[in-house]
């Protein structure tokens, strides 16, 4: 016994924007012209219906007056058929009308010139007639047989004849006028056809214009889903064409940022491992050709090679340490800046920097100012620059900051030989070494996160040429003027030993315990 297959459902086709956009206008438009072409319709319609009855109204009550106003010369009516007569030929012809006069049930009087309806032509007309006049009433009414939509009045015309005991004696006379209502709607009707044509053209011509004018919008969209087809790791050059300022145009410039963001993503990763790469390359080219040729018997060699391997492993750890570092403040939230005073900031630092090893730290003139900082990233980058002047510059440094604008510039100078000028522009690469640091230990991130600190903050990091030899590390980070904040005051670092021992003994001079001498405060 075989299961029975599982009914799949069918999916509906499924349109695109522009169709549904297109659709729904045109459906909206369709709707309201549908909605006030029926109200026009029906509110004419009734308007005509309502002045045919007017109209009707209006010739019994003319019929009324003729009958009682009498004949022009004696003021009386000879006989109720010469009444009649008089009404007929009196009544005003009108366009789908008819008029006749029956007497004793049959149609005798006409009127006489042609008229557009002839009551005679319905064969029941006559006998409904005699049927809704037996009261002796007038009477307003619609007769639909026989092929025909009527809307007639059928009044009885009663006399005093003289000489005889009933009014209007024997002979019975009634008064008939019909208006033809479908030729009266007729013309209602044909205006109704040409709104409809008229109504299918508009559509058509709504349709089209919807049709040009989503696609112009809509043309930005598609380039977005065609581009983002396109691009991946390998090709992230592609840029979505920007005109005009409306919404869509915004939107493609934000897709654009986000590319050239993406973009500078993926470079910097691809260069990271190349970087990586490279670096550590060398170490480990050294350690495995070291470990391949050492003499296992040999104490002497195998000590020698493991000092060796120790050391580079150590270079390594460095590295990684520094690419760590490097990694966190490429984050979502690399910097936490607080407001604070930034000479305070820059005096701690110098109490901290006087710790590096061979450092001789002078401290120069500090703007007063009160920036919006992270205290430990730009402490940070302040020692990364001074333990650069202790490699690179020989150990003596200056730290020192003024205000130049809006701006906040920290320095660092050394006394060493200096940046040269095709270095300037590359010192802050990750990785990179000049010439004259080939021999210098160092990983080669740490000018490099001194830049992405002061990026971080909105400012930026260079290196000039100091007044009388060496090189001049400045820090332009933004101030903002006007702030009456709580300030955040970090807390200060301990005293170096040699520095809290001199305190103890109640004299500030330099102690043996010193590091770097002729430090200055």
């Amino acid at each position: 016994m075989t299961a029975e297959p599982t009914p799949t459902s069918r999916r509906l086709p499924v349109l695109s924007v522009r169709a549904r956009i297109i659709l729904a206008i045109t459906l909206v438009a369709g709707l309201g012209m549908v909605v006030v072409g029926t109200a026009v319709y029906l509110e004419e319609r009734g308007r005509i219906l309502r002045q045919v009855d007017d109209l009707l109204s209006a010739n019994l009550e003319a019929a009324r007056f003729l009958v009682e106003q009498g004949d022009a010369d004696t003021g009386t009516w000879a006989s109720t058929e010469g009444a009649l007569a008089a009404v007929v030929q009196r009544a005003a012809p009108d366009d789908n009308t008819g008029v006749m006069g029956l007497v004793a049930g049959e149609p005798r009087l006409v009127p006489g010139v042609p008229l557009d309806v002839d009551l005679r032509s319905a064969a029941g007309f006559v006998a409904h007639v005699n049927e809704v006049t037996e009261g002796g009433s007038p009477y307003i009414g619609t007769y639909a047989e026989d092929g025909v939509t009527w809307r007639f009045l059928a009044t009885p015309i009663e006399v005093a004849v003289e000489g005889s005991a009933v009014a209007g004696g024997g002979d019975e006379a009634v008064f008939v006028i019909a208006y033809d209502l479908d030729a009266e709607l007729a013309e209602i009707d044909a205006a109704a056809r040409v709104w409809i044509i008229a109504s299918s053209v508009t559509l058509i011509a709504i349709g089209a214009v919807a049709a040009l004018v989503t696609g112009r919008l809509l043309r930005p969209l598609r380039q977005m889903r065609d581009t983002a087809e396109r691009v991946s790791a390998q090709s992230l050059s592609e840029r979505l064409p920007v005109s005009g300022r409306d919404d869509v145009s915004e939107l493609a410039r934000t897709m654009n940022d986000m590319l050239d963001r993406l973009d500078q993503a993926l470079e910097s990763q691809r260069q990271l491992l190349s970087d990586v790469g490279h670096e550590l390359k060398t170490p480990i080219t050294i350690v495995r050709g070291y470990l391949e040729v050492v003499d296992p018997d040999s104490p002497t060699d195998v000590r020698e090679t493991r000092d060796l391997a120790v050391d580079e492993l150590e270079r390594m750890g460095r590295l990684v340490q520094d690419l760590a570092a490097a990694a966190a403040l490429h984050g979502p939230a690399p910097v936490k800046p607080v407001p604070l005073d930034a000479a305070d900031l820059l005096r701690q630092i110098a109490r901290k920097a006087e710790g590096i090893a061979r450092a001789e730290v002078e401290v120069g003139a500090f703007a007063e100012v009160v920036a919006v900082l992270d205290p430990a990233r730009v402490t940070q980058a302040v020692l990364q620059l001074a333990q650069n002047a202790v490699t690179h510059g020989g150990g003596r440094l200056v730290l020192s900051s003024r205000r130049v604008g809006d701006e906040l510039e920290i320095s660092v100078r050394d006394f060493g030989l200096g940046v040269p000028d095709d270095d300037k522009a590359a010192v802050f690469d990750r990785f990179h070494r000049g010439a004259a640091s080939a021999e210098q230990t160092g990983s080669g991130l740490g000018l490099n996160i001194v830049q992405v600190i002061a990026r971080a903050h909105g400012g930026r990091a260079r290196v000039e040429d100091a007044a009388d030899g060496g090189a001049l590390f400045v820090m332009s980070l933004p101030v903002v003027d006007g702030l009456a904040p709580r300030l955040v005051i970090p807390p200060r670092p301990p005293l170096p030993a040699w520095a809290a021992a001199g305190a103890a003994g109640g004299d500030g001079a330099s102690g043996p315990g010193r590091p770097g001498a002729g430090v200055s405060a």
